[in-house]
This record gives C-alpha cells, sequence and structure tokens, in this order.
C-alpha cells in the first residue's frame, strides 16, 4: 500500500446521495446573454434573474448534485433540473439575500419574487 491509497469496494455497489429525500424536477429557461453557472448548495430560489422558472417551487431548494459541482445554463438553455431540500438547520445565509436566515415554512408571496 502507498500513502494516500485507497481500496474501493467493488461489491458495495454505487453510493446514493440524498436517498429517500423528496425531490423535485424544475423546467429551467435562461433569457439571458451570458452564461450563468449554479454550485450544488445555492439557495436556488436566489440564482439569478435572468433563469426564469416557477420561483416558489426552488424555494428552500439546492440542486441534487455533487458536492463542489455547478449546473452551466448558457443564454437561450432549457433544461429541466432535479432540487432537494436544504437539510439540517435550514438556515441560508448570502446568495442574493433574499432570505439571511431561517427558511420560512413556505416561500414568500408574490410581489418578494418578482424583485428577484
Amino acid at each position: 500500500m502507498k500513502p494516500g491509497e485507497y481500496f474501493l469496494d467493488d461489491e458495495a455497489g454505487d453510493i446514493l446521495a440524498n436517498a429517500g429525500r423528496t425531490i423535485v424536477d424544475l423546467q429551467v429557461t435562461h433569457t439571458g446573454d451570458r452564461p450563468v453557472q449554479v454550485g450544488s448548495h445555492f439557495h436556488f430560489y436566489e440564482v439569478n434573474s435572468a433563469l426564469q422558472f416557477e420561483r416558489a417551487t426552488a424555494y428552500g431548494m439546492r440542486l441534487n448534485i455533487p458536492a463542489g459541482t455547478a449546473v452551466r445554463f448558457e443564454p437561450g438553455d432549457e433544461k429541466v433540473v432535479t432540487l432537494v431540500p436544504f437539510a439540517g438547520a435550514r438556515i441560508v445565509y448570502g446568495h442574493s439575500g433574499r432570505v439571511n436566515g431561517p427558511l420560512a415554512p413556505e416561500a414568500p408571496t408574490e410581489k418578494g419574487e418578482s424583485a428577484l
């Protein structure tokens, strides 16, 4: 064995992330003129306003992709993304500054959504 070497158990099978968690598929259209990249743990409700989708559905959710990865949207792209709810304490800071604290049980009203 070499330092740092590891051995994978071929019989263990695939590692399933977020197994048993509720997921949502969401159609997203990029209406902007520059690429937008969204990271794995970004609060999807707060993404760039050039990404058009049903924002209320994305409240309290993030992309269901491996940590440290991202999804890139080129101008004009239309794609379906899979979202999973934030777990743990469900506290969101930063991003676009729309939440900055604990997530409410439901999304803000339409008035709040249009400001994004």
